[in-house]
């Protein structure tokens, strides 16, 4: 499977704004783009004129990145959001946001999706009970997902456990540290997505 294996704080940088692709370096005086708040390369810090086309495709790389998601897949996951009823954006963010990996850190119990991500391809969660392994994985209404009993005890899981109420678990999840558990109440609405996305730029993109 194809995948990113670049420097995730150039990412951070090249949109200029912060991804949280790294965990706790994200929020220490140490990321990158706090010391460096312009775009990576020769010319970061040139002006650079910000056409219309160059706005929607920045919107669409930051997206793609930020849930770390490939261009193959993330233009088969807008062509399932156009095909559904309602706003093609936020279906997209909807879908975006329901992945296994995505729902495992918006939890809280890994320290970025990336970290998620892991967690999941090395199979220490299980959906509804059935270990999976594949964070593009989608949750539903009612699903449960939950630490396998064997990876509890796992270091990752133990300092989760220990932070747990330090991050806000989104609305439509609850989270259960005690039992290493999380719930899906519902699937989430745009007003309780918090990325900071403009949707409609993406839509536009890829109506051309």
């Amino acid at each position: 499977m194809a995948r990113y294996t670049g420097a995730d704080c150039k990412r951070c940088r090249r949109e200029k704004q912060k991804l949280f692709l790294k965990g706790a370096k994200c929020e220490s005086a140490k990321c990158p783009i706090e010391i460096r708040p312009y775009p990576p390369g020769e010319h970061g810090r040139g002006r650079t004129k910000d056409s219309e086309y160059l706005l929607q495709k920045r919107e669409k790389q930051k997206a793609a990145r930020v849930y770390g998601v490939l261009e193959k897949q993330f233009r088969g996951y807008f062509n399932e959001a156009n095909r559904q009823q309602g706003k093609t954006g936020e279906n997209l963010l909807r879908i975006l946001e329901t992945r296994l990996d995505n729902v495992v850190y918006r939890a809280g119990f890994a320290k970025s999706r990336d970290h998620a991500r892991q967690l999941v391809k090395h199979g220490h969660i299980a959906l509804n009970g059935r270990k999976t392994d594949i964070p593009s994985a989608r949750v539903s209404v009612n699903d449960i997902v939950e630490v396998r009993p064997s990876s509890r005890n796992l270091t990752p899981f133990q300092v989760a456990a220990a932070e747990a109420g330090e991050k806000t678990v989104p609305a439509w999840l609850e989270s259960i540290p005690a039992k290493m558990r999380i719930l899906v109440h519902s699937m989430p609405e745009r007003q309780v997505i918090d990325t900071q996305v403009q949707e409609q730029l993406i839509v536009e993109l890829y109506s051309k």
